[in-house]
C-alpha cells in the first residue's frame, strides 16, 4: 500500500511541473511537438528511475551523518552531507551522458531534435529536485526510492506530453495575439496546475473523516452508558 499510494503521490499531487514548477525551462522549449516531447520525457523517466536509488545509496552509505560507520566506529562521527549536491549532480551528468549516447547512436533525428535541451537535463531542476525531494522526506528503503523516481518521472513526462498536445492543438485556434506563443502557454500551464490541485484529496480525505467517525463512535458509546445509567436507577426505584 505504501509503494501505491508513494507512485500515484508523485504522479498527480507531488507533481514536479504543476506542484513544484520544476524543470520549466525545457517543459516549455520543447513541448511545441508531441514526438520531440515523449522523447525528451522518456528520457527524464529513464534518469529520474536511475539517479533517484543511487543517490539514496550515497545519502544512506556516505553522505548521512553517522552514515560510514560501516567502514568502522572510528569513522561513525564524519559528517558528509555538505557534499550532497556536487555527488548528486556527479550522479545526475554520468546517466545524462549515458542517455545522450544511447540517443544519438539509435535515433538521430530526435537527437537533432531535442539539441541543446538532451544534455540539458544535467542540470535539469526536476532531475535534482527528485534527488533532493528524496533526501529530505527521509524516504526509507531503495524500493521506495526507486518508486519515487520513476513515479516523479512519469508525472514530468504526463505533464509535458499534455501540454505538448495542446499547444499543437492551438495552432489552429483563434487566440489572441497578445497571448500567441509563451503567454498562452502559462495560462494553460496555471489551469492544469489548478486541476491537478484537485488530486490533493485522493490521500487525505479519509484520513480526516476518521476521526470525525470515531468522535461519533465515542458520543454514541456515552450515551448509551447513560441510558444504561437511567434504566439502571429506575429498575432500583421500581424495586
Amino acid at each position: 500500500m505504501e509503494h501505491i499510494e508513494l507512485f500515484f503521490k508523485s504522479i498527480f499531487i507531488d507533481n514536479m511541473v504543476f506542484a513544484t514548477f520544476l524543470g520549466m525551462c525545457s517543459y516549455l522549449a520543447v513541448s511545441k511537438k508531441v514526438s520531440t516531447a515523449v522523447g525528451l520525457g522518456a528520457a527524464v523517466i529513464f534518469v529520474l528511475a536511475i539517479t533517484v536509488p543511487l543517490n539514496w545509496l550515497l545519502d544512506q552509505y556516505l553522505l548521512q551523518p553517522g552514515a560510514l560507520s560501516w567502514l568502522g566506529e572510528e569513522y561513525a562521527s564524519y559528517d558528509l552531507s555538505f557534499l550532497s549536491f556536487i555527488m548528486f549532480i556527479a550522479t545526475i551528468a554520468t546517466m545524462v551522458q549515458l542517455v545522450e549516447i544511447v540517443v544519438e547512436k539509435f535515433s538521430p533525428s530526435l537527437y537533432n531534435s531535442l539539441g541543446i535541451f538532451l544534455p540539458l537535463i544535467a542540470v535539469n531542476c526536476a532531475i535534482l529536485g527528485g534527488s533532493l525531494f528524496m533526501q529530505s522526506r527521509e524516504i526509507a528503503t531503495l524500493g521506495l526510492a526507486l518508486n519515487y523516481g520513476i513515479g516523479s518521472g512519469i508525472g514530468w513526462f504526463l505533464a509535458i506530453l499534455a501540454i505538448a498536445a495542446i499547444r499543437e492543438k492551438i495552432r489552429y485556434s483563434n487566440v489572441p495575439p497578445a497571448l500567441r506563443g509563451l503567454g498562452i502557454t502559462f495560462i494553460i500551464t496555471g489551469l492544469m496546475a489548478i486541476g491537478f490541485m484537485s488530486f490533493g484529496g485522493m490521500l487525505t480525505g479519509g484520513d480526516e473523516e476518521a476521526p470525525k467517525e470515531e468522535k461519533t463512535a465515542k458520543v454514541e458509546s456515552k450515551d448509551s452508558t447513560e441510558e444504561e445509567k437511567i434504566l439502571a436507577n429506575n429498575i432500583k426505584v421500581t424495586e
